[in-house]
């Protein structure tokens, strides 16, 4: 008998430890990148908005815009994350998981 693994939920996914952070970090992205959008909106820097808006078809512009910032955005926080994922507490003794480089003697010559 051929063994069928079961498709995940999303209930299960969010156990895996990786899987929640970079969840995590994605949604803080994507908040951030809402609240540039719409703080872009607001403020109307090169009358942006007006050039937005009086378009046909506005949702096409703000989709993309939004998008892109969400894709920028999101991707900076997911790596973020994985990459402080090696930084080492202040009071962390390290315990022996991290690597250790050996230390070489340097021999200084003086030239005569």
């Amino acid at each position: 008998m051929p063994n069928r693994q079961q498709p995940q939920s999303a209930r299960s996914l969010l156990r895996i430890p990786l899987f929640r952070l970079l969840a995590i970090n994605l949604a803080i992205g994507a908040c951030a990148a809402v609240l540039l959008v719409g703080g872009l909106l607001w403020l109307n820097p090169g009358h942006l908005r007006e050039l937005i808006f009086a378009d046909r078809a506005p949702g096409i512009a703000l989709v993309l815009l939004l998008a892109s910032f969400l894709i920028t955005f999101g991707s900076a926080a997911m790596g973020s994350a994985i990459m402080a994922q090696g930084r080492k507490e202040p009071g962390d003794k390290g315990g022996g998981r991290g690597s250790r480089l050996a230390v070489q003697e340097v021999v200084h010559r003086r030239r005569d």
